[in-house]
């Protein structure tokens, strides 16, 4: 006979990856200080593939608004600096010897609007992420239900936690997404 606790475990390990996917999504977002993951996401023509910057280069932030990439192969720097101006970001590269300097802009009101629909949108895909685990955790227990290895009260008692469940993790995810807003209107 299947345990609530086992489905909860599992449902609660891939909520838990939708809130990290978000957590990831979000540190991408510059709002209006360096981070190194604010170029993750960029992808570098090398060697005839696509690979992430940080694979070609080690990426620092000496200050506050400042980010500079050192390039392991000289012959690189080119094709470094288009990812980074190509990457949507609207950001400035510029290259100086192996190492590229590549200075945060401050936020424009229009810029943080637009850094704020995105958060949105990231956070709308965690909840979506977050409502198809809860989906998938009802599913199992009408099965198990319809298979008679438990009855109708413990569907509806073990159906009412993973609700539960899903309400504590779309509340984490409002939250974050309030506190990154703040962090984008802040600076």
């Amino acid at each position: 006979m299947a345990d609530i606790a086992e489905i909860k475990t599992d449902l609660t390990r891939r909520m838990d990856g939708a809130i990290e996917s978000l957590k990831r999504e979000f540190s991408g977002l510059r709002a209006g200080r360096a981070s190194p993951a604010l170029l993750e996401p960029v992808k570098v023509e090398a060697y005839g593939q696509y690979m992430p910057i940080n694979q070609v280069a080690t990426i620092a932030v000496p200050e506050a608004r400042m980010i500079t990439v050192q390039v392991w192969d000289r012959s690189m720097v080119n094709s470094v600096v288009a990812a980074i101006r190509d990457c949507g970001l609207g950001l400035n590269p510029q290259p100086d010897g192996q190492v590229v300097r590549v200075p945060l802009p401050i936020l424009t009101e229009e810029r943080r609007n637009e850094l704020a629909k995105a958060a949105g949108k990231y956070a709308e895909a965690a909840r979506v992420a977050v409502r198809g685990v809860r989906r998938d955790g009802m599913e199992q227990i009408k099965g198990l239900q319809k298979k008679h290895e438990i009855s109708e009260d413990d569907e509806r008692d073990w159906s009412d936690q993973v609700q539960k469940l899903t309400d504590g993790y779309i509340k984490r995810v409002d939250d974050a997404l309030a506190e990154k807003e703040k962090d984008i209107r802040q600076v």
